[in-house]
């Protein structure tokens, strides 16, 4: 049994390959930024990229998809923002909601930053989970490390899932403890590429996870690892996190290297193969800004069990509240 997904705003496509590798099939990815329609074009050429504002999409010809799914802008609810939440004229939960309206899915999955959490968004959420309800959803939130799934970064993420009442009672959220590779072990490959003599004391140096990978608003400058903290972070696992190489360290570098795109994308748990198009400053913020597919494909594995699975027994099952869990 086929089940189809839409996605909003959906960048590079790391929830959209995530959701592919779960069993998804994708009837429209949305998104307004150019190069990460041509992105998505340029890895999945049959996919139906729709380079639309979601402010003005109408999704009520996709009516009957199965999942509605997407990241929604985050900078509202990050901590390193303003956190003006819902008040932020780039919160989109809204227009999401209006969608799910529009389409009446099976499910909804939507992932945002850390942040969403926070006490001062309590209401917020709340305003959320009643509006859901009132469509005939059940929902819950949880905090996902990349990390957990084997992703050799710290990467946060809260992910809502919601489900039509007949499907809730058959969805888990994932609880995996897949160890992550050090970034040394992850890169050393694509570090020594043109034959750097330190590589090998590189990769005993860089011997912990990534911090968080930011990509940066189009309002930033050049591409680099993050703000102050971040680099810190980065200089004690032997990165240089000032800015983004070209390509990697020469036989005769000396000093600490800067990671290229290609690099920081394999640490996003993007595969190798997925082409980013654009320049490095529009790629790097394509890749810094991605859902890392493992956690996506384990999210979506599991809804589209629950909704499967409902949907075989051919009967209503028990109603059952997801938990939120920080």
């Amino acid at each position: 049994m086929a089940c189809f997904s839409l996605e909003l705003c959906a960048g590079a496509g790391g929830q959209a390959l995530g959701l592919e590798q779960a069993g998804f099939e994708h009837v429209g990815l949305v998104e307004n930024d150019p190069h990460a329609c041509n992105t998505l074009r340029l890895n999945r050429p049959n996919w139906n990229v729709l380079e639309e504002d979601l402010n003005c999409f109408d999704a009520r010809p996709f009516k009957g998809a199965d999942l509605v799914a997407g990241g929604l802008p985050c900078p509202p609810f990050s901590i390193a923002g303003k956190q003006l939440g819902e008040d932020d004229e780039r919160n989109l939960f809204g227009v999401g909601l209006r969608i799910v309206d529009e389409v009446r899915p099976k499910a909804v999955m939507f992932e945002n930053v850390r942040g969403m959490l926070s006490p001062s968004f309590s209401d917020y959420r709340s305003l959320i989970e009643k509006r859901l309800k009132a469509l005939g959803y059940k929902s819950g939130w949880r905090l996902l490390n990349a990390s957990d799934f084997g992703v050799p970064q710290l990467r946060p993420r809260v992910v809502l899932v919601a489900l039509k009442k007949k499907y809730s009672a058959d969805f888990d959220w994932p609880d995996m403890r897949i160890g992550p590779l050090t970034i040394g072990e992850a890169l050393i490959d694509l570090i020594n590429a043109r034959g750097w003599r330190g590589a090998d004391e590189w990769k005993e140096k860089a011997n912990g996870i990534a911090p968080t990978i930011v990509g940066g608003s189009k309002k930033h400058g050049g591409p680099d690892l993050g703000p102050t903290r971040a680099k810190k972070t980065w200089a004690s696992l032997g990165v240089d996190g000032m800015g983004i190489a070209n390509e990697a360290p020469d036989p005769d570098f000396e000093g600490m290297p800067r990671l290229t795109v290609k690099m920081v994308a394999r640490l996003q748990g993007i595969p190798d193969t997925w082409g980013i198009w654009g320049r490095k400053t529009a790629a790097y913020r394509q890749v810094g800004n991605a859902f890392p597919p493992p956690v996506a494909l384990a999210v979506g594995r599991n809804v589209l069990e629950a909704i499967t699975k409902s949907s075989q027994k051919g009967v209503l099952v028990k109603d059952q509240c997801l938990t939120v869990s920080a």
